[in-house]
């Protein structure tokens, strides 16, 4: 560990909903060799998804030697490793360091060890509710209401279910930690799990003394994480030189328990074990990992490129990342920004402070479907079942979003119209049928359509999937807006995902938002990429522990990347300006017609 050589290697190791994947990168980020595995996924029943952390395991290691030997690396050149992860419940025993079956009602050892409660299993909807009803100030921090998806509610769940004599054997971990345990076997949890997604507030914010919140927990009925000062969720971490420390509080933690990092910070090396799994040397240092969207942010909003607003004003560092957000697209779409200070919004996660970078904070938005969103569109649709909206012959290399897009520009031709958004100017489409992540952060939100006709051909097909794009730019929008007016200042756009490939969606994003869209090289992969970076500054560790900037990392390592600007063509400007104020009444008159139903059935 310590400065970086140029022959020196790292590996970035992504953890998504369905699969496992591994890149190993050389010192200036260039991907030398990627692979990807599929993960188990089990439905016990409705609304429950569940995983393994040793299925997730075998597949990394299986990805890792794949890397390896297509790349020709010495594994004696490979100096870091990071993780991502979703941000999924993980259940071991704080005895025997098992997994533990989360399949109720027995919770039996099962032989495929299911000890993970995926991030979008909703078993815990009372026992989310249960917590919000606290109104705890800690809430604060989580966009006003803690989540469904997050943790928290899900080991109240198993708290209410699980045997006690089993409950007072668990330690829970979210994945990205999960693996960085498994890696090295130490008990070193990250800020960017904790804080974002189980109601960890950092020393020194409004008044926290230990991180986690006694009273809240007390509250909520889960007083067993208090009594051993919180070690199965993490511990309490040492007290750092914050503004407001007292001696009272330092005496309070002289028996620290804990070690909570930011990202890419030493964690320590690999064990032997987890070595000889991997097939690597015991030498190589592991970072503290982070959730699957915030190694999109980490590999994505580095990317250098000319003529931005941002650019403009300020040089470099986390002053320059705060105009810059990073879009995560895939399933879902997650929306991050970084800021000096912390910013409340009404709807949108955070702020969260060192998460990323120490004393900065976050703010993370998200659309419940996006990319989810197409598929179901396009896929459902009679002309897809059919087959009548595909091409004789199959779609061969194309994509179907490329074969709809080229058949968009072909009906634009052929009936005269100005532009493809003038074909589907009386279409009026909102798209929340998984409900709403943010700004309005309401699970019930469902879909509406105006502008239904009978046809069900390949045309009607197209001018679908073309209004379901340009409510993801509305969307999108809405939540820049929301941010902006709350006191962020987003000039930019840092796209991630194989949707960077859409260029009608690109366009719509960029011209709707009215903001430019930076697209990075590695489309694909930017997340696992972020990894690496993870890797890169937990190897460049000193003697003292103290490691690289992760900012001064990620522009060493980001490549170049491209921009779509706003189409400046005013009639489009004036139809979209004037379809985002529809899109925001189909948003707000939803809401209202459900109230007025509930109120007349006595709900």
């Amino acid at each position: 560990m310590g400065p970086a050589s140029l022959n020196d290697h790292y590996i970035g190791i992504d953890v998504g909903t369905g699969s496992a994947r591994a890149c190993i990168v050389d010192a200036s980020g260039t991907i030398k060799a990627i692979a990807s595995e599929d993960i188990k996924l089990w439905k016990p029943q409705s609304g429950y998804y569940e995983q393994s952390t040793t299925d997730i395991w075998n597949r990394i290691c299986s990805c890792v030697r794949r890397i390896l030997a297509e790349s020709k690396v010495d594994p004696t050149t490979v100096k870091g490793l990071g993780f991502d992860a979703t941000c999924s419940l993980s259940v071991f025993t704080h005895d025997t360091d098992e997994p533990v079956s989360v399949t109720g009602p027995n919770f039996e050892a099962d032989a495929d060890k299911r000890n993970i409660v995926l991030w979008l299993d909703h078993r815990a909807e009372a026992e989310t509710d249960a917590i919000n009803a606290t109104g705890h100030n800690l809430l604060r921090y989580v966009g006003g209401t803690m989540n469904i998806e997050m943790e928290m509610p899900k080991v109240l769940w198993l708290k209410r279910n699980m045997p006690p004599e089993l409950f007072s054997r668990c330690k829970f971990y979210d994945l990205a930690d999960a693996l960085t345990h498994i890696a090295t076997g130490k008990e070193t949890r990250s800020f960017c799990s904790a804080v974002c997604k189980q109601g960890y507030v950092p020393v020194g914010v409004d008044g926290s003394v230990k991180g986690w919140q006694e009273d809240f927990y007390h509250g909520i009925g889960l007083s067993d994480l208090v009594e051993d000062e919180f070690k199965r969720v993490g511990g309490v971490d040492r007290v750092p030189q914050v503004q407001g420390a007292n001696l009272w509080a330092l005496a309070t933690f002289r028996l620290q328990n804990g070690h909570f990092l930011s990202a890419g910070e030493l964690v320590g090396t690999l064990s032997e074990k987890a070595a000889q799994d991997l097939g690597l040397p015991t030498t190589v240092a592991v970072g503290s990992g982070v959730i699957d969207a915030y190694a999109g942010w980490i590999g994505t909003v580095g990317v250098q490129v000319d003529g931005l607003k941002e650019d403009a004003s300020t040089t470099s560092g986390p002053e320059q990342a705060s105009g810059r957000l990073a879009a995560v697209a895939g399933t879902s779409t997650c929306h991050l920004v970084m800021s000096k200070d912390p910013v409340f919004v009404n709807g949108v996660w955070g702020p969260y402070r060192d998460v990323l970078l120490p004393n900065q904070w976050m703010a993370e938005g998200g659309q419940s479907a996006t990319g989810e969103l197409l598929r179901h569109v396009v896929e459902t649709h009679p002309a897809y079942l059919d087959k009548s909206a595909l091409p004789e012959g199959g779609l061969g290399s194309k994509s179907i979003y490329e074969h709809l897009n080229e058949r968009l520009a072909q009906m634009a031709r052929q009936s005269g119209a100005s532009s493809v958004p003038y074909l589907a100017r009386h279409i009026f489409f909102y798209g929340d049928l998984w409900g709403n992540r943010s700004p309005v952060a309401d699970s019930r939100m469902q879909g509406a359509l105006v502008g239904m006709t009978s046809d069900t051909g390949p045309d009607s097909l197209a001018l679908l999937y073309y209004a379901t794009m340009e409510f993801i730019a509305m969307q999108t929008r809405h939540i820049i807006d929301t941010m902006n007016k709350a006191g962020h200042s987003i000039s930019s756009i840092f796209m991630s995902g194989g949707q960077c490939r859409n260029t009608i969606l690109m366009d719509l994003i960029a011209t709707v938002c009215d903001l430019p869209v930076v697209i990075p090289e590695y489309v694909g992969a930017a997340v696992v990429h972020g990894a690496a970076m993870l890797g890169a500054k937990a190897a460049s560790a000193d003697q003292t522990g103290h490691t690289e900037d992760l900012w001064a990392i990620m522009q060493k390592m980001s490549k170049p990347g491209s921009v779509v600007w706003p189409k400046k063509e005013a009639s489009d400007k004036r139809l979209f300006d004037a379809k985002y104020e529809i899109f925001l009444d189909q948003c707000r008159t939803q809401q209202e017609y459900r109230s007025k139903i509930d109120a007349a059935i006595g709900k």
